[in-house]
């Protein structure tokens, strides 16, 4: 029988930083397959944020205890084995894989998907980052050709997505990221009107050179001291989109609201945040518009793939410390 190598979870990393024992390493002999499923072979994995907070024990929004389970990601793998009538053997699939070489699954929870140029942008503009950005910016942020719009983690993977559809949309884009070589990348190729370095420029002057006129639209990934800026700059009936808050993920409390939160009040601008699942219905018109855009020129994007089984931890972590350039994938 094929022994089978999976990646556990192993602790909660609520309040505290990821670590390399958050998991433990098993290998095991796979069943035979059941009647109706499929088994895939992993090829590669795509890695987020969102994973650490899943690990969390937080009502509404992890799965609850995830300890001695197979790590949860969405991957692209070839079906090597097949008991469903409707997916052949070779097929190139698309799904909850996990952190495991093989995954046996059912049909519906897999999609086949051509071995295109765009295979592994699936797990990334295609996917879940592209469709956060799409979602989130056109739903909650609804840009106006003219607006002023700032993405925080701009060189993220959602971050270029939304500051892109935002340029799509006529608005002038403002990012914020860590370094300049992400900076000149977001300017120079992504098609940003400027990038503030938040590791080495002070963002709240930067933004009042750049957005004189206020802050239309605030899509922020990350939290913390760059949201409190961009408060202080937001514009009248400014909308701010709650995406993510990485700078809190390594903390061991709860950071302090921002001190410039009643400007929401000053300026009668919203905040709202959101979860993807309550657009999945609207995925595929959203995936085919993107995927135009992709083809016409207008989305560019960046990967940045590690290699090898044995690394999948430190894969996730690198998210966390801002190694990571573009959309993090892994090659088994």
């Amino acid at each position: 029988m094929t022994t089978n190598r999976r990646w556990l979870v192993n602790g909660d990393p609520r309040g505290r930083a990821l670590a390399p024992d958050d998991w433990v390493l098993e290998e095991s002999e796979l069943a035979p397959l059941t009647e109706g499923e499929v088994r895939v072979s992993t090829e590669v994995l795509a890695f987020q944020p969102a994973q650490k907070g899943q690990m969390e024990v937080i009502p509404g929004y992890s799965g609850g205890n995830l300890i001695g389970k197979v790590m949860g990601a969405e991957g692209i793998g070839e079906v090597v084995d097949s008991n469903a009538a409707d997916i052949e053997v070779g097929s190139k699939v698309i799904g909850p894989l996990g952190w495991q070489q093989f995954a046996d699954l059912k049909p519906h929870q897999i999609r086949v998907v051509a071995d295109d140029g765009l295979l592994t942008a699936r797990l990334g503009p295609l996917g879940s980052s592209g469709l956060t950005a799409y979602f989130g910016l056109l739903r909650i942020g609804q840009p106006e050709a003219g607006d002023t719009v700032v993405i925080s983690g701009a060189a993220g993977a959602v971050g270029s997505m939304a500051g892109q559809i935002a340029k799509i949309c006529g608005c002038q884009v403002i990012g914020t990221a860590g370094g300049q070589e992400k900076c000149n990348w977001l300017v120079n190729e992504v098609g940003y009107d400027a990038a503030i370095d938040y590791k080495n420029e002070h963002v709240k002057s930067r933004l009042k050179e750049f957005a004189a006129n206020g802050v239309n639209v605030f899509f922020d990934n990350v939290g913390g001291p760059v949201l409190n800026d961009v408060l202080a700059r937001i514009a009248p009936k400014a909308r701010v989109v709650i995406c993510g808050g990485i700078s809190r993920y390594e903390q061991e409390t709860l950071p302090a609201g921002p001190a410039n939160y009643f400007n929401i009040v000053f300026r009668q601008a919203r905040i709202e945040g959101f979860l993807l699942s309550g657009y999945e219905k609207e995925y595929p018109q959203a995936i085919e518009r993107m995927t135009q855009w992709i083809r016409d020129g207008r989305l560019v994007y960046r990967e940045d793939v590690q290699e090898g089984f044995d690394n999948i931890p430190a894969t996730l972590m690198r998210l966390f410390t801002g190694q990571n350039f573009g959309k993090q994938l892994l090659r088994l």
